[in-house]
């Protein structure tokens, strides 16, 4: 399970490298390399999907905009009943995120896709779903490892990837300031292919995993300023300022840009006071 759990993880980033283009000049080939869900939470089309929009986003971190923002609209943030907002604080930590934020993600991620997805979204998880009980098949039918622990497995490499996006992009004013460096180059980093230089990676999305370093080494100081030294040494020192603290606040502390159709939905009054906003921040 020690050993499994990583190459779970390991499975997750070559995933993400197979949507930016990498091993194969075909799409199709990089898709088919790397679509069974081993690790069976998230399916890789949808992921696929959301993670291409969140790269052509140019509001990272806004919750109505950016698929993968962590953070909740500040007016759904304050309708949260009390317990609801405690347990997000607890998973605002690295602790909890790595604890319950597996359970949060997937099954907040599945239950959004079903409520708000059209068929093509269903169906594609109709079939991960049917993908996912043949890998569970495979292993109760061919390895002494119990199903139980497969499925711990699953979960606790979740865990591990949550290391790494649990503080990749950050809100702030400034656009450029969001991403993260991280400059580690011990497991985690392997573990994540060096997309703990996330920077370089959105700078560069098509370089593949095993440049990113050099492209980071030549022009350190530049993607330094560029994010606004939003950095850290190394995983450990994540570890050892975030473990049992949060680092930012669950709701969005700006005024997000809610999508019209968003806003549509809204009251009167509500939509009134909701498009002022955002006049105000544009």
């Amino acid at each position: 399970m020690l050993i499994l759990i990583p190459l779970i993880t390991l499975h997750s980033s070559l995933q993400h490298e197979c949507i930016h283009g990498h091993p194969f000049v075909s799409q199709q080939l990089n898709d088919a390399l790397i679509v069974m869900p081993v690790g069976l939470l998230v399916p890789y089309f949808r992921f696929k999907e959301t993670h291409i929009k969140h790269h052509q986003n140019a509001s990272i971190s806004d919750p109505f905009e950016d698929p993968e923002s962590a953070y909740q609209d500040l007016e759904t943030w304050e309708k949260r009943s009390g317990w609801v907002q405690a347990v997000f604080e607890f998973n605002n930590t690295l602790f909890g995120r790595m604890l319950i934020g597996p359970a949060l993600s997937s099954i907040g991620f599945a239950i959004s896709e079903i409520i708000n997805g059209n068929q093509k979204i269903i169906l594609t998880w109709g079939v991960h779903y049917v993908m996912s009980v043949l890998v569970v098949m495979v292993i109760y039918t061919f390895s002494d490892m119990p199903v139980w622990a497969y499925l711990v497995c699953s979960y606790f490499a979740y865990s591990l990837l949550m290391v790494r996006t649990f503080l990749e992009h950050q809100a702030h004013e400034s656009m450029r300031a969001r991403t993260v460096i991280v400059e580690d180059k011990g497991f985690f980093s392997f573990l994540f292919l060096n997309n703990n230089l996330h920077v370089v990676h959105h700078a560069y999305p098509t370089v593949s995993w095993y440049k990113l370093p050099g492209v980071f080494k030549k022009n350190r100081q530049r993607f330094l300023e560029m994010n606004r030294g939003y950095s850290f040494k190394s995983y450990s020192e994540i570890f050892k300022r975030f473990t049992f603290s949060k680092k930012e606040p669950v709701a969005y502390p700006f005024t997000p840009k809610r999508p019209k159709a968003i806003i549509a939905k809204l009251p009167v009054n509500a939509r009134a006071k909701t498009s002022a906003k955002i006049a105000n921040v544009n």
